[in-house]
C-alpha cells in the first residue's frame, strides 16, 4: 500500500480525468446499437414421467404353472409347500411371502434302506453363531432445506415445491406437480407408501449386517474423501461470500529515496524548505501509516449470483455424498447376502458329500457281497472327490467375499460375522414404491442434479453482468511524513482521498462472449443431465422390482423340482440297494439335486440383491 502526498503528484487531478473518461467510454457504450451478448440457446424438453410405475414394461404377468407332483397322499409338508398368493393382476404386484424349506414326499418304510440319507435330505442348513455384535443405529442424517430451481425445459417436476424459472429462453411453462393417486402401487405389505421413507437400521432387520453398515459410514475411505469434499465446497462459498462485501486494509510503510540533483524530483527538493531555513533531507525518508478501502457496488448482483452458484454446488456435493452411502449401504447388504449364500453352498455340497459317500459305502458292500463291481466304486469315489475339491473353491470365494466387505467397511482382513438363518427362507421387509415422482424428493442423485441445474443458471447470470459496466469506490486514510517526530502530526501529516470509477466493456468483447456461451453451453449440459438421472433412477426401480417379482415365482418353481429331485434321489438309492437300478440312476440323480440346490441358492441371492437394490433405487436409507 502506497499512498503519496507529495505536492508535485497531482492526484486529485488525475483522479477527475479516470472519472470523465469512465463517464464517456460508458456513456458511447450505452449510445451503441447493442449489448453484444450472444442469443441464448434453451433445452430440448425431455420425457414426461409417468403417472405410475408399470411392472414388466406393462406386459401382462403370467405366474408360471405350479402342477402338483404325482405323488400318492399329500404330506403335510406338501401341504406347507403351495404358495398361497393369488394370480396377480396387470400392473399389480403380490407381497413377499416366506417359504418353507423343502422337504422329501417319500417315507421310509423299510429299516433296512439306510434313514440316515433320508434325515441328510431334509436336516436344514445351519451355520455356527458368530459373536454378537454391538447395536449402533443412533445416525444423524445430512438433511438440507435449500430451495432449488430448475429451467422450464427439464420435463419433470420437482414435487416438494414449485419451480422457479432461471435464465431459460423457453416459452413452455413449467406444468403442474405431479398428482398422487389414492390407488398407488405397492410392491409387497407396507405400511408406508414408498419403503424410502423407511432408514436401513428398520429395513435390514439383520444385527449383524446393521453393524457393519455403522462401521462403514463411520471407516469407509471414500466417504471421509466426500466429507472434505463438502468442506472445500463450503469454503468456496464462504470466500464468495465476501467478495460483494467492502475490502479493508491497514497497513504501514518505511522506504528511504535519493533523488538525483539534476532531475525535476531533485532540483524541486532544491529550492524547497522543510521550515524556514530548513531542507529536506538527503536522502529522504518516507514513513507512512494508514488504511485503504475498496468495494465493488453489486449493481448487477453479478457477485452474489456467483456465491449463490457455489452455496446450490456446496448442496450438491452433501447430496453427492448422500447418494455414495445410499450406494454403500446397497453394496454391504448385496456381499453380505453373497456371503450367506456362499456358505449355504457350502453346507449343501458338505450334505451332497455326506449322501454320496453313504452310496459309496452301498457300492462297496455290493461288490464285497457280489453284487456289483469295481466300476460303480470307483465312479462314486470320483462322484466324493470332485465335491471335496469344490468346497475349497467356495472357501476362497468366502474370503474374496469378507474381504470385499472389509474393504467397505474400511478395516483389514479379519472374519466377517453373519447371522445363523435358513438363507431360502430368509426374507427382507415389504418393498412400497409409491409413485414415480417421489424420486424427485427420495434419490439424492437426482436431488444433486437438481442444484447444478440451479448453480448452472446462475453461472449464466454472472456470465450477461459482465456485459455491463461495474461501478467501485475506492478510498483511503492514514498519516504521511519524512520523519516519525512529524509522522502523526493532524492536520499536517494528515493525508485522504475517496474515487469512483465505472468501467465497462466496449472493443474486442469476444472473451465475455465466449464465456456466455460456455455458461449456457455448460447449462444445457446440467439440464440435459437431470433428464437422464431421473430417467435412470425411473428405470432402475422398474428392473429391480420386476426382478424381485420374477426371480420370486421362480424360487417357488426351484423349490418343486428341488422337492421331486430329492423324492427321486431317495428312491434311486433304496432301488439301487435293492439292486434294482444301475448305479448311474443314482449318480444322475445327485447330481442333479446338487445342480438345483445351488440353482436355488443362486436365484434366492439374486432375488435378495433385488430387493437391497430396489431399495437403493428408491433412494431408502433415510440419507
Amino acid at each position: 500500500m502506497t499512498m503519496h502526498a507529495r505536492k508535485k503528484q497531482p492526484s486529485r487531478t488525475i483522479n477527475i480525468k479516470r472519472a470523465l473518461l469512465a463517464s464517456v467510454v460508458c456513456g458511447s457504450m450505452f449510445g451503441m446499437s447493442g449489448c453484444g451478448i450472444p442469443c441464448r440457446r434453451g433445452a430440448m424438453p425431455g420425457p414426461a414421467m409417468p403417472q405410475q410405475y408399470q411392472w414388466n414394461n406393462g406386459t401382462e404377468y403370467e405366474k408360471p404353472d405350479a402342477e402338483p407332483k404325482a405323488s400318492p397322499e399329500p404330506t403335510a409338508s406338501d401341504s406347507s409347500q403351495t404358495s398361497n398368493v393369488a394370480p396377480v393382476a396387470h400392473h399389480e404386484l403380490k407381497p413377499i411371502e416366506s417359504q418353507t424349506a423343502p422337504t422329501s414326499g417319500i417315507e421310509s418304510t423299510n429299516s433296512d434302506d439306510g434313514p440316515q440319507l433320508h434325515e441328510l435330505l431334509k436336516a436344514p442348513i445351519v451355520f455356527p453363531l458368530q459373536t454378537d455384535p454391538t447395536e449402533t443405529t443412533n445416525r444423524t442424517s445430512i438433511a438440507t432445506d435449500a430451495e432449488t430451481t430448475l429451467v422450464s425445459a427439464v420435463g419433470v417436476i420437482p414435487v416438494q415445491h414449485q419451480v422457479q424459472i432461471i435464465n431459460a429462453d423457453v416459452t413452455t411453462s413449467p406444468t403442474a406437480s405431479w398428482q398422487y393417486s389414492e390407488s398407488d402401487l405397492d410392491f409387497g405389505i407396507s405400511t408406508l407408501e414408498n419403503s424410502a421413507q423407511l432408514p436401513h437400521s428398520v429395513f435390514f432387520n439383520d444385527p449383524y449386517l446393521l453393524e457393519l453398515i455403522q462401521q462403514a459410514l463411520v471407516g469407509n475411505q471414500e466417504l471421509r474423501i466426500l466429507a472434505e469434499e463438502i468442506r472445500i465446497a463450503c469454503n468456496e462459498t464462504y470466500a464468495r461470500s465476501g467478495e460483494y462485501r467492502p475490502f479493508v486494509t491497514l497497513g504501514a510503510e518505511a522506504g528511504l529515496e535519493k533523488s538525483g540533483r539534476h532531475t525535476r524530483d531533485g532540483a524541486v527538493e532544491e529550492q524547497l524548505e522543510v521550515a524556514p531555513g530548513k531542507e529536506f533531507p538527503d536522502p529522504l525518508p518516507n514513513f507512512l501509516v494508514g488504511a485503504n478501502v475498496s468495494w465493488e457496488l453489486d449493481i448487477w448482483k453479478r457477485l452474489r449470483n456467483a456465491q449463490n452458484a457455489a452455496a446450490m454446488r456446496y448442496l450438491a456435493t452433501r447430496e453427492g455424498r448422500n447418494f455414495v452411502v445410499t450406494r454403500l449401504v446397497a453394496e454391504i447388504a448385496d456381499n453380505y447376502y453373497e456371503l450367506l449364500a456362499l456358505d449355504n453352498r457350502l453346507a449343501t455340497l458338505k450334505q451332497t458329500v455326506a449322501i454320496q459317500r453313504q452310496s459309496l459305502e452301498i457300492a462297496s458292500a455290493m461288490k464285497e457281497a457280489g453284487r456289483g463291481n469295481q466300476l460303480a466304486v470307483q465312479r462314486f469315489q470320483a462322484e466324493v472327490q470332485k465335491n471335496e475339491s469344490e468346497k475349497t473353491l467356495i472357501a476362497q470365494e468366502i474370503v474374496e467375499a469378507e474381504n470385499r466387505i472389509n474393504f467397505l467397511v474400511g478395516r483389514y482382513p479379519q472374519p466377517v460375522d453373519r447371522s445363523n438363518v435358513e438363507f431360502i427362507e430368509l426374507e427382507l421387509n415389504a418393498l412400497g414404491t409409491g409413485v414415480p415422482s417421489e424420486l424427485l424428493q427420495n434419490r439424492p442423485d437426482i436431488r444433486q442434479a437438481e442444484r447444478e441445474v440451479a448453480a448452472a443458471g446462475l453461472d449464466v447470470r454472472v456470465a450477461r453482468a459482465r456485459f455491463y459496466p461495474s461501478l467501485t469506490l475506492t478510498g483511503g486514510l492514514g498519516w504521511n511524513a519524512f520523519s516519525t517526530g512529524y509522522l502523526f502530526r493532524t492536520p499536517e501529516s494528515l493525508i485522504y482521498g475517496v474515487a469512483g470509477e465505472l468501467v465497462g466493456p466496449l472493443i474486442n468483447k469476444r472473451a465475455i462472449q465466449a464465456a456466455y456461451r460456455t455458461a449456457n453451453a455448460q447449462q444445457l449440459q446440467s439440464i440435459y443431465n437431470y433428464q437422464q438421472t431421473v430417467l435412470e433412477a425411473h428405470i432402475e426401480v422398474v428392473n429391480y422390482i420386476s426382478k424381485v417379482e420374477n426371480y420370486r415365482d421362480s424360487l417357488d418353481a426351484k423349490q418343486q423340482q428341488l422337492q421331486s429331485l430329492q423324492d427321486s434321489v431317495d428312491s434311486a438309492t433304496k432301488l439301487f440297494q435293492n439292486a434294482r437300478v444301475e448305479y448311474v440312476e443314482v449318480l444322475l440323480a445327485q447330481r442333479e439335486m446338487l445342480e438345483a440346490k445351488m440353482l436355488l441358492i443362486d436365484t434366492k441371492r439374486e432375488q435378495l440383491g433385488a430387493i437391497v437394490n430396489s431399495y437403493q433405487a428408491l433412494g431408502g436409507g433415510a440419507f
